[in-house]
């Protein structure tokens, strides 16, 4: 199975130059998701992060990881997921093995911890070729829009 960078805007909220994912390659529904990332030498955050040895903000590569989660929160919970709910990170617990530089493609690998109505656990592992560059436990919230107006 292979989704496209449109198939992925259908999914998530984030848009360019905040969208972390270009594909997902392989889809286990409800179960696992493997997503990439390209990531191109020109996009901006390399200008800055760091001059003269440009690596990848972790930061960026949590909200990738965060992104392929919800991805996989989509091909379990596709009745909610299709409404366009508010997603929130609420934990992460992430551990960062080795750099991610300019010109490597990240694969994003999300696992299903627990996963429920309005919220979950995915375990999510970042690679770079076979080397792991990042592992996560994310937790996460789901807030429906029919959720948000009873408040």
């Amino acid at each position: 199975m292979h989704w496209d960078k449109e198939k992925i805007k259908s999914i998530l909220p984030q848009r360019e130059p905040f969208l972390f994912i270009d594909e997902v390659i392989e889809v286990e529904e409800g179960k696992r998701v493997v997503a990439k990332k390209y990531l191109d030498p020109a996009l901006d955050f390399f200008k800055g992060h760091f001059p003269g040895n440009p690596v990848m903000p972790g930061a960026l590569i949590i909200e990738a990881m965060a992104q392929t989660g919800l991805i996989l929160y989509y091909t379990t919970k596709p009745h909610i997921a299709k409404t366009h709910p508010d997603y929130y990170l609420t934990s992460i617990n992430v551990t960062f093995k080795s750099p991610v530089y300019p010109k490597d493609t990240l694969i994003l690998e999300a696992h299903n911890f627990k996963i429920v109505e309005f919220g979950g656990v995915v375990d999510i592992t970042a690679k770079v070729k076979d080397k792991i560059v990042a592992t996560s436990r994310s937790t996460f919230a789901v807030v429906t829009k029919k959720n948000q107006d009873a408040k």
